[in-house]
């Protein structure tokens, strides 16, 4: 059977190229909201810490009609650190968008999701978005796109793609570059001429792959994936195998079914050949298992997922000021959540250590984890993490190290500090191109490379750089990188800083506390320039003499201080260093608090 009422698509693309956006106005068009609905820009990214970035962290599926065709769409991040979140439901799809930007054009993360998508074999519409923009080289970027499939070994078919030109923001499509078009009737005729729609026997003993899971504290797990043959129903007893692991089979009954309808999801009897479902009912199941009729069980192929390169300690706060703010603070806590969390992301990995109060994290990035962090400081939880460091592999005897591909798009006067720096991590350049007034300049570089380069990079392009870097596999290892050229500053006792205190230690380097916040003995309270670590006192007061009082503060001005976000604290800190996180503050630290006991340590190394 042909499902000819149903296609499934998901949209892939480069961070900021305009999913997000676009499915909006595919949505408004494809009849999901009432005319007269007030609907927030990116409805799609309905978490905070999504909205707040302005970026999608963890993909969603929603659906859309046009001409009596139900239309399940699939948003999808568009970081690379993400990119395990787009491997796993492209087994939903048939087809999929590849949204390029009009100006920027294909970019590292394009080549990673394209790749993955073409090796599934998946059919690709490509839309050239963002062609209202005033610099837009919509009629250049359909070559580089063909450039792009030609290097990824796409098929015939698949370089016979069409192409469509877009506007996410304006809700237009048209098939030629030089003109607007009216709405996005153009790009939905394109779905439904070009995407192949779901076939399979209705009547065959059921299989569905679990692609994506959820979880809600009321029913437990809810699993998201696509019928692949047969029909799922209500209080049906199924069988769950796993494709790796044949002799796990476990018993259970589907309890609930929903389909996706606009934002919503609508509770159904059943769901057949090409339906995404989200059922529950199921105790155990998880990402890649396969639900079969209980008579049949046969278990569906699931792709491996690209292991994690970048590895944190996450460990109990033990500093002076733990549980203060927290809610979650106990060592139980904080395992119970992060292996609640490897339910629902396959890329990360959670390991136990020697200890029990701290956990080994590997992720695939320095924000897959920062991502984290974030999300569990504002659940309440309070913890302390060290700072990232990259996983090694030993291939043939040699030690490899993750490489990275980094494309940075920075003006011309910037570029010499660009490359002086890269020279330093250890990068070697593959290719330079000027576009416009700008130069885009493509990098081979270590995944250690980057590790604190953002801030420094934006200080060297004056804000006006754009840097994006993809995994990039192994390559052998490069020799020792420097990790941070500056020192700590360290507060000297446990109290209340003051301006006093304060204005003496601005000297010395670059604040991150202002006066009246409680500090305590070993906590790091800025930085050095001259490279080494200096213990100054933000507590000293000024005594009263008999020559002036001691409240004529007023003269003293103090330089604004540098206040950290969880990113920048994260590529600052040394290995000697620790990140405190409360759902209230971010904090750095040194490892051993006291000074003399921190000082004997330094000397014995």
């Amino acid at each position: 059977m042909i499902r000819n009422d149903l296609r499934n698509i998901a949209i892939i693309a480069h961070v900021d190229h305009g999913k997000t956006t676009l499915v909006d106005e595919m949505l408004k068009q494809g009849g999901a909201f009432r005319e007269n609905q007030v609907v927030a820009d990116r409805v799609m990214d309905n978490n905070d810490l999504e909205r707040e970035r302005g970026i999608t962290i963890l993909a969603k599926n929603t659906a859309a009609y046009y001409k009596d065709v139900k239309i399940n769409i699939i948003d999808t991040p568009g970081h690379a650190d993400f990119g395990g979140e787009v491997e796993r439901v492209l087994k939903m799809v048939d087809g999929v968008l590849l949204l390029v930007d009009a100006f920027e054009g294909p970019m590292p993360q394009t080549r990673f999701v394209l790749q993955k998508a073409l090796e599934l074999g998946h059919k690709v519409i490509i839309v050239v978005n963002k062609v209202d923009r005033p610099d837009s080289r919509a009629d250049e970027i359909g070559d580089e796109v063909l450039e792009l499939f030609l290097d990824l070994d796409a098929s015939e078919e698949q370089l016979e793609s069409p192409v469509v030109y877009c506007s996410g923001r304006a809700g237009t499509a048209s098939l030629s570059p030089y003109e607007q078009g009216e709405d996005l009737r153009p790009l939905f005729d394109k779905i439904l001429e070009y995407i192949p729609a779901p076939e399979g026997d209705p009547e065959a003993p059921l299989q569905m792959l679990v692609s994506s899971l959820d979880y809600n504290e009321y029913v437990g797990r809810i699993a998201v994936g696509r019928v692949d043959r047969g029909t799922i129903r209500l209080n049906q007893d199924i069988c769950v195998v796993d494709y790796y692991e044949h002799d796990k089979e476990t018993r259970g009954r589907i309890s609930t079914i929903y389909q996706f309808e606009g934002l919503k999801r609508v509770p159904v009897e059943s769901g057949t050949v090409g339906d995404i479902v989200c059922i529950s009912g199921l105790e155990d199941i998880t990402i890649g298992h396969t639900i079969c009729a209980a008579n049949c069980p046969e278990a569906l192929p699931f792709v491996r997922i690209s292991e994690p390169t970048v590895e944190m300690t996450f460990s109990v706060n033990d500093s002076p000021f733990a549980g203060r703010e927290g809610k979650f603070v106990t060592s139980r806590h904080l395992r119970d959540r992060l292996f609640r969390e490897l339910l629902k992301d396959v890329s990360l990995k959670v390991s136990e250590t020697e200890t029990t109060e701290s956990f080994k994290v590997a992720g695939r990035g320095e924000m897959h984890l920062s991502i984290l962090i974030e999300t569990m400081r504002r659940e309440g939880y309070e913890f302390q993490v060290s700072t990232p460091h990259v996983l090694m592999k030993e291939i043939g005897g040699k030690l490899h190290e993750p490489m990275e591909h980094l494309v940075v798009d920075v003006p011309e006067e910037s570029v010499g500090a660009v490359m002086e720096e890269m020279g330093r991590r250890k990068a070697d350049l593959l290719h330079m191109a000027p576009q416009g007034s700008r130069m885009r300049v493509e990098f081979s570089i270590p995944s250690r490379g980057l590790f604190g380069y953002r801030s420094e990079f934006m200080t060297a392009t004056k804000g006006e750089g754009i840097m994006s870097a993809v995994f990039d596999g192994y390559q052998p290892y490069k020799g020792d990188i420097p990790r941070r050229s500056t020192g700590s500053l360290i507060a000297f006792e446990t109290g209340d800083s003051v301006t006093y205190g304060l204005f003496n230690a601005q000297d010395r380097g670059q604040l991150f506390i202002g006066a009246g916040v409680k500090v305590y003995e070993g906590m790091i309270v800025g930085q050095n320039p001259k490279g080494e670590d200096m213990a100054v006192n933000v507590c000293k007061k000024k005594h009263i003499t008999n020559m002036r009082a001691s409240g004529s503060d007023e003269a003293l001005r103090l330089v604004p201080p540098k206040i950290m976000s969880l990113e920048e604290a994260l590529e600052f800190i040394s290995d000697d260093e620790l990140v405190e996180v409360t759902p209230k503050t971010i904090r750095l630290r040194k490892r051993i608090l006291n000074n003399d006991l921190r000082m004997k340590a330094n000397a014995k190394k």
